[in-house]
């Protein structure tokens, strides 16, 4: 398609499914990450001409958009934004402490804002853009992770305020709310227990979870002019957790599903 589409948290396992898939798609990629190293293998793998690394922390609002700045300088303005970069720590209340909370916010919900800074006054003078978060199911009810979860929460807000006040200006904005999706963020819990993936099966009603490439695929709709009535949306990608919980159903009704 041959826009100019920024990926952040690019190097990591739905990052950088992303970058493939727009690279594929034809078009030019700013891979923006902390991990520099990182960055420069995915460059060397999908081509130099194609992928701009861009190495910043997302803590920094200053310097997320000096470094956006100067890659735009090179490449031109972005089309497209996808806002991948995020994590978690502390698993419960009892276990996050002010420090944790505050480095789970600023990364999930600060370092997102900083991000979209960086781009919307140029997609507002370019009238059209297409911003797309990546969430969690996480922001739509508690499944652990609290700091976490309410950053993700945020997210949504923050995807239907984008969506009402950059309408006018053609641009659109949508946030893509992931279950379970098999990263090595998830190596510390696989570590603990090599059956975590097939114990959490149970919980989804297709009996499975998305991929990297099942969350590409759902960005890559969103962000293409096939969406272009579609903005302020939250969509899970989840395999049908947030349909509902079957095993308690069935606990319910006394029946088997």
């Amino acid at each position: 398609m041959n826009r100019v589409v920024l990926v952040t948290g690019a190097s990591g396992g739905i990052g950088s499914a992303l970058c493939r898939r727009f690279v594929a798609a034809g078009d030019n990629v700013l891979a923006l990450d902390i991990e520099a190293g990182a960055l420069s293998a995915l460059a060397a793998e999908l081509g130099a001409d194609r992928v701009t690394p861009v190495t910043v922390d997302l803590g920094d609002a200053a310097a997320v958009k000096a470094a956006v700045a100067q890659a735009v300088a090179a490449k031109g303005p972005v089309d497209v934004l996808v806002a991948n970069a995020g994590g978690a720590h502390s698993g419960t209340l009892a276990s996050t402490d002010p420090a944790s909370w505050q480095r789970d916010v600023h990364l999930n919900l600060n370092g997102t804002y900083h991000t979209v800074e960086a781009v919307r006054a140029s997609m507002i003078e370019r009238k059209r853009g297409a911003i797309v978060l990546i969430g969690s199911v996480n922001g739509m009810t508690a499944l652990g992770h609290p700091a976490y979860s309410a950053a993700k929460a945020g997210l949504i807000s923050y995807t239907k305020a984008l969506a009402i006040e950059l309408g006018r200006h053609g641009i659109r904005a949508n946030i893509v709310c992931p279950g379970t999706v098999k990263t090595p963020a998830w190596q510390a819990r696989v570590d603990k227990n090599p059956q975590v993936f097939e114990a959490l099966k149970k919980w989804y009603p297709l009996g499975d979870f998305a991929t990297p490439d099942d969350i590409a695929d759902a960005v890559m709709f969103l962000a293409s002019p096939m969406a272009r009535v579609i903005t302020g949306v939250a969509l899970p990608v989840d395999g049908g957790l947030m349909a509902g919980n079957r095993l308690m159903a069935e606990e319910l009704t006394l029946e088997s599903f």
